[in-house]
């Protein structure tokens, strides 16, 4: 079988920066809903169209093409005092910004201030995405109507 819209996509991958500098990889496999559903970055999707199983790819993403450019709006400097007593650098936070749900990192804390970057901590880097289509399987009508795959490796309700 080959990938193609509204097939269940089984993948081992590896992420790398610009400097070939391992990021992340599967301990287990993911699973995504192949063909549109927003389940995987959209330049994969297209380089992974009509592979098989077994077959490999290696995906340069532009910031555009992953976790966006870093935008500086994003970068606030609030009082510790209003933050939640266990902050810590490293640490996140979630609040709702102009009715979406901003996730902050806490990237310094210092003078009773702490720094939140609401930016992806991968935003504004290239990145290789590398990985191997593991298994493919038609998508139940479930999955299609939900836009997003049930089960093992994937969702579960």
């Amino acid at each position: 079988m080959n990938v193609f819209a509204n097939t269940v996509v089984t993948l081992s991958f590896k992420l790398f920066d610009a400097g070939n500098q391992l990021i992340e990889e599967t301990d287990e496999p993911i699973a995504y809903l192949h063909g549109g559903h927003s389940g995987i970055f959209p330049k994969v999707e297209a380089a992974l169209a009509n592979k098989t199983v077994g077959d490999s790819v290696s995906v340069t993403l532009e910031p555009d093409d992953a976790f966006g450019d870093y935008d500086t709006k994003l970068m606030r400097i609030e009082p510790v005092d209003q933050l939640p007593p266990d902050i810590a650098v490293g640490g996140h936070l979630v609040s709702d910004q102009d009715g979406n749900e901003v996730v902050w990192r806490i990237t310094d804390i210092a003078d009773g201030k702490a720094v939140l970057d609401g930016n992806h901590e991968l935003a504004g880097q290239r990145l290789r995405f590398d990985c191997k289509v593991l298994d493919i399987r038609p998508a139940t009508q479930e999955e299609i109507t939900h836009g997003h795959v049930h089960g093992a490796h994937g969702h579960h309700h």
